[in-house]
């Protein structure tokens, strides 16, 4: 079998994670999501932004990220 430049791409698939939070952490979410309207002239629903927010925290923890490096 040849081989090629772009390696096998990863699993994809959506995992659906449900998660509760509080009142006061709700009303921050949906304030955000009003701000990024305002910001971007687009609704987008508090659903659809948790997964970015998440992976824009996790990409921005230096200690995490070093902790992954180490194993």
């Amino acid at each position: 079998m040849t081989t090629i430049k772009l390696p096998q791409l990863p699993d994809r698939t959506p995992i659906r994670l449900a998660v509760t939070v509080m009142p006061d952490l709700h009303q921050l979410l949906n304030d955000y999501a009003a701000h990024y309207a305002a910001v971007y002239g687009r609704e987008v629903s508090v659903a659809e932004m948790v997964p970015a927010i998440l992976s824009s925290y996790l990409e921005s923890d230096r200690a995490f990220l070093s902790s992954l490096k180490r194993t």
